[in-house]
């Protein structure tokens, strides 16, 4: 049963990216049953700004700065710990911007027409235009 809980957790930084990833993402929430946690991500040397049971989690998951939100019956620790879990399993499905592929725009079939009729096809002639009568 206990490997099957194994989850992965994404890790990343808060401000510039100088060392290694020390906080969350971005923020991410776990809910279970009327306890709702939010994770922020904090600056490097915050530590974990928590109640007891997150504060415990977010270190075996190897989250060093982090602030934490929390709502409901927090006093009800299994589903504060369970929320709290949920919410370092979110960490993971979130695609920022530095995951993103490279994206390849092709040329209309418009833009491909006109660039084969400019490098094939010269132009006919100049229209001429009317002689203004004062």
């Amino acid at each position: 049963m206990a490997k099957l809980s194994v989850v992965p957790v994404r890790r990343g930084f808060w401000g510039n990216k100088i060392g290694k990833p020390h906080t969350v993402p971005c923020k991410v929430t776990g809910k279970c049953g009327s306890v709702l946690v939010r994770l922020i991500p904090g600056p490097r040397g915050t530590g974990i700004v928590s109640a007891p049971v997150p504060k415990k989690l977010l270190q075996m998951a190897g989250i060093e700065d982090c602030y934490t939100a929390a709502r409901g019956s927090t006093g009800t620790l299994g589903n504060f710990a369970k929320a709290t879990y949920a919410a370092i399993a979110k960490t993971y499905a979130y695609l920022t911007p530095d995951l993103w592929t490279e994206t390849v725009f092709n040329n209309s079939p418009y833009q491909e027409h006109s660039d084969f009729l400019m490098k094939n096809h010269r132009p006919v002639g100049t229209q001429r235009q009317e002689a203004k009568a004062y």
